[in-house]
């Protein structure tokens, strides 16, 4: 079992950037793929980055060049560094695990743990 607890969401202002983390439950952390998903109103979750066990990386093309995924295993957590944010990254962000596969899917039916997400704005 894992829990997940998003953090770092907020207000910026386009061209901004914020930090989101992923903080991670459980013993065996360093062996859960970790993905983040995002979700604005009225629209469908979408894929945005996600980092295999062993630090395989993957990312959307709409954020590809922009967001910067990571973990600390020391720290079982996860980081999402976004730059030069843009109003249609403005959504609900989560982070989701899993721990049995080691790629970096990004398909949302593969996670099996869920946070609770964290609210990112972007807008002047």
């Amino acid at each position: 079992q894992v829990q997940l607890v998003e953090s770092g969401g907020g207000l910026v202002q386009p061209g901004g950037s914020l930090r989101l983390s992923c903080a991670a439950s459980g013993r065996t952390f360093s062996r859960y793929a970790i993905g983040w998903f995002r979700q604005a109103p009225g629209k469908e979750r979408e894929f945005v980055a996600a980092i295999s066990w062993s630090g395989n990386t993957r990312y959307a093309d709409s954020v590809k060049g922009r967001f910067t995924i990571s973990r600390d295993n020391a720290k079982n957590t996860v980081y999402l560094q976004m730059n030069s944010l843009k109003p249609e990254d403005t959504a609900v962000y989560y982070c989701a695990a899993d721990g049995t596969m080691s790629w970096a899917s990004m398909d949302l039916y593969d996670y099996d743990y869920w946070g609770q997400g964290t609210q990112v704005t972007v807008s002047s």
